[in-house]
């Protein structure tokens, strides 16, 4: 079950897609594609409802998201910082220049693990 999907590219040129589904048999979301000007709007519905979700730990599977650009970053930055304290958005197998990122610009950050495979 797709949670947010943008329409299918119609040519080399077109906008950059993210497609968001839900996790099977645990909380949390998997995206395909990439996080970019076009594609921010499923993104930051997609961190909102990791935000409001009822679990300690939220699963972001990101093996198959092939870039974050800084401002998605941000908005994951942004997120964790909303998340209850001891919740957890828990990045799984992210891009390396998402971990770059976020290492440059949010050091530290509470809310947020990264876990490779």
């Amino acid at each position: 079950m797709h949670l947010h999907e943008r329409p299918p590219p119609r040519s080399a040129d077109a906008a950059p897609r993210l497609l968001v589904s839900a996790l099977r048999g645990r909380s949390g979301l998997r995206a395909v594609g990439e996080v970019g000007h076009g594609t921010h709007e499923i993104w930051e519905r997609a961190l909102e409802q990791a935000v409001s979700a009822r679990t300690d730990v939220y699963r972001l599977e990101l093996s198959a998201v092939t870039f974050v650009d800084v401002a998605g970053a941000d908005a994951l930055a942004s997120a964790a910082r909303r998340l209850e304290e001891g919740r957890l958005l828990q990045l799984h197998s992210p891009p390396s220049t998402l971990s770059r990122t976020l290492h440059l610009f949010w050091p530290g950050l509470p809310g947020i693990e990264v876990t490779l495979p």
